[in-house]
């Protein structure tokens, strides 16, 4: 077989959004405008550190701005580079369609190993790249709003914030700038936890349609399934802990950069993630099997199979050895275009990217309304409600004396019924809300349309089509 070339990330993106639009009606001058991106500012700014003067780059790309602000996340990474930020920029604009958050796609990337550098070095390359940033308005509560993504999180997102507070000290929403803070700097309950938890939405819904577990050639609920996660970051952390915990499934193999645990009898995920965090790596974890060559685990056996860490990691090289009969995206494009068409052909179902990991721009969107509105979620209602279910609790307790032995509560419902949802709750509620309904709306495509044979085409359909009607409206 000759060797054919893998195409690169971004390569795989357009590819796939081709793949789409062909089975589309739509104006070739709307679909060039959909497809490019609108614009990328690259910066390189100077920091003293150590004695002396270090030159960082730095991107933002704004790829749509059918609807602003545009958002997306900000990486620390040393293979950030234009062309991988543009094509995140792109399926932000298609995942913020997907699950009806009213963004434009944007996306944002440091090179540097964010390992290399003290916490007061970090402080002070990150607020200076914000104020790059700042000072061009691609940080800005009305028109690019940023977050986390990898190598960076709450403490990064807080040091921005502050940096745009001091640059703008009149802006009222100035919280809005950016999401994924501290809860105690403007952040919103349940961020942290939320792309993992969107994985867990996710799968929860695809079991609840027989067809489409037929589809993968499985059956029966996540209780019992056997899933391999590679890469324990935030991502991988909170969807294998949520998944083991709360839905039966067992996690028998954790990938990570020094390479691979395995248990078939399943990997508490909170042990490894301590011994991670202790030992900057998974090798030397007391209860399993250590393989040096992580990669390869990908290739166990397994019912489901979570790549939450890099780009690119199922590729033609390895993709035909993939044994696990769903795949669930829950980084952005670990599966190459190649290796995508080499797994359909194998019946293999991939619940997409743009789709799997929405959960971190949903709950975004819901801190940015937050700061907007300058209101915790649930602070006026909460006692109103559980007031109200005191009724209800009351004069049940009336039937209760009434009939004597012959009827009573059940133990525990009277605290469960009573308590009033706070702000993590209903920030689990709309996410589980989103995550269903985006869901259904791929599944109808792909059930409803011949030539649709996979998720990845469906969600894409809708997600373009969304654009596009978005730009019609606006009279372009």
């Amino acid at each position: 077989m000759a060797h054919i070339k893998e195409p690169t990330f971004r390569e795989s993106v357009d590819l796939m959004f081709n793949r789409a639009v062909a089975l589309m009606d739509l104006a070739p001058e709307l679909e060039e405008k959909i497809r490019v991106c609108n614009s990328t500012y690259t910066v390189r700014f100077g920091v003293r550190l150590r004695g002396q003067i270090h030159t960082f780059t730095g991107y933002r790309s704004v790829h749509s701005e059918h609807m602003e602000p545009v958002k997306g996340g900000i990486r620390y990474a040393t293979s950030v580079n234009q062309d991988e930020v543009e094509a995140l920029a792109a399926l932000m604009t298609y995942k913020c369609a997907l699950v009806e958050a009213p963004f434009g796609g944007s996306k944002g990337g440091l090179c540097i190993d964010p390992r290399d550098w003290d916490e007061h070095e970090l402080e002070a390359i990150t607020r200076r790249f914000a104020y790059e940033l700042i000072k061009r308005d691609m940080i800005h509560p009305a028109q690019n709003v940023p977050a986390p993504d990898m190598g960076t999180g709450e403490r990064e997102m807080a040091w921005i914030a502050d940096q745009y507070n001091r640059m703008n000290t009149t802006d009222i929403n100035s919280r809005a700038c950016v999401t994924g803070k501290p809860t105690n700097a403007g952040g919103i309950q349940g961020r942290s936890e939320a792309t993992g938890r969107g994985v867990q939405y996710a799968l929860r819904e695809f079991f609840r349609h027989p067809e489409d577990k037929a589809a993968a050639g499985l059956e029966g609920k996540l209780d019992g399934k056997r899933v391999i996660v590679q890469g324990l970051g935030n991502v991988g952390y909170h969807a294998a802990k949520f998944l083991s915990e709360e839905d039966g499934a067992i996690i028998v193999g954790i990938i990570e950069r020094d390479g691979a645990l395995y248990n078939p009898r399943g990997l508490n995920v909170e042990a490894v993630r301590d011994w991670l965090v202790k030992h900057d790596g998974v090798k030397g974890f007391p209860d399993a099997a250590h393989t040096a060559e992580g990669a390869k685990v990908l290739e166990e056996d397994c019912d489901i199979l979570i790549p939450a860490a890099m780009e690119g990691v199922i590729n033609m090289e390895n993709a035909a050895r993939i044994k696990a009969p769903l795949i669930i995206e829950a980084a952005n494009g670990p599966i190459t275009a190649g290796a995508d068409e080499i797994l359909r052909e194998k019946g293999v179902v991939i619940v997409p990217d743009m789709y799997a990991n929405a959960g971190g721009v949903t709950v975004s969107y819901f801190e940015w309304v937050k700061n907007l509105s300058h209101i915790r979620f649930g602070r006026m209602q909460r006692r109103q409600e559980e007031s109200r279910h005191e009724l209800i609790v009351a004069e049940l307790e009336r039937l209760d004396k009434h009939l004597g032995g012959a009827w009573s509560m059940t133990p525990d419902f009277k605290s469960k019924y009573l308590r009033g949802a706070d702000e993590l709750e209903l920030v689990r509620s709309g996410l589980d809300d989103t995550m269903r309904v985006a869901y259904q709306s791929m599944r109808e495509v792909w059930h409803g349309r011949d030539e649709v044979k996979d998720l990845r085409t469906a969600a894409y359909l809708v997600s373009i089509d969304r654009v596009a009607s978005s730009y019609r409206a606006k009279g372009l």
